[in-house]
């Protein structure tokens, strides 16, 4: 049954079909903007971590790039050639995830399923995991190629803050 111009008017409020449908899309793509925004401001968080490494490695800083290699194991070996031992907070981490967003550009779950199918190809496991900042500082501390990150505020004794460029 095709609708009467009479009811086409009552149901479109008096409208004309195209000024409504250019409305929706206009609302449509003020949304999309505001969210570009919001994802946008989200993938820059105040950093709210600070990297460290052991005290006798030379390297006083480093690309977020040669970083974010680090900890994907796609670099193995400082400057020096001494290892890295590259080491991760807990899944659940707040720190963890400002860490993986502003280093590794990937959330907490991307940075998951990279090691998943590094694993299952036999290639190579994930750096371990610890508890704390305490237990990232003892770590760092005791292996000289290690590097780590933890809640950003004062620096521990035992171990030097690198500086990300």
């Amino acid at each position: 049954m095709k609708a009467s111009s009479s009811q086409r008017q009552r149901l479109l409020g008096n409208r004309k079909p195209g000024r409504r449908l250019f409305g929706l899309i206009a609302a449509a793509c003020l949304v999309g903007l505001m969210g570009a925004t919001l994802s946008t401001q989200a993938a820059e968080p105040a950093a709210g971590y600070q990297v460290i490494t052991h005290p006798g490695n030379a390297t006083t800083s480093v690309s977020r790039e040669f970083l974010a290699d680090v900890f994907l194991k796609r670099a193995t070996r400082w400057d020096s050639s001494e290892r890295a031992l590259p080491v991760d907070l807990r899944l659940d981490s707040p720190v963890r995830a400002a860490f993986s967003r502003g280093v590794l550009n990937r959330s907490i779950a991307a940075v998951r399923s990279y090691w998943t199918q590094r694993i299952f190809s036999g290639r190579d496991v994930p750096p371990p995991e610890l508890e704390s900042d305490e237990a990232v500082v003892r770590y760092v501390a005791s292996h000289t190629g290690a590097v780590g990150y933890l809640t950003a505020g004062a620096l521990p004794s035992g171990v030097k803050r690198l500086e990300i460029r």
